[in-house]
């Protein structure tokens, strides 16, 4: 069953990693190995969790990457499930 449009992963970040450790964007860009633009990029919501992301941020935030991936897989899912109806598709039966 699909969550009730679920928050971005980015969100999760920002709000249950970084603010109560009290680390800035720049800090947590350097310590995951990747620029400021890219993590500003997650946080807002403008960029997803890639596989290695996943990674990156499960070594950082003693996490599973798996996590991460299956939080983006259900943002994504939600919102195509918004589009259902003008997806042009037909069930297929047997002849």
């Amino acid at each position: 069953m699909l969550m009730h449009n679920p928050p971005h992963p980015g969100e999760i970040i920002k709000e249950l990693c970084l603010e109560p450790l009290g680390v800035t964007v720049t800090d947590a860009a350097d310590a995951l190995g990747i620029s400021r633009k890219t993590l500003s990029a997650i946080l807002n919501g403008r960029a997803g969790i890639s596989p290695e992301m996943a990674i990156r941020l499960s070594i950082a935030f003693d996490t599973s990457a798996e996590s991460w991936l299956n939080q983006q897989s259900q943002y994504e899912l939600w919102h195509a499930e918004q589009r259902r109806s003008e997806l042009r598709v037909r069930k297929l039966i047997a002849a």
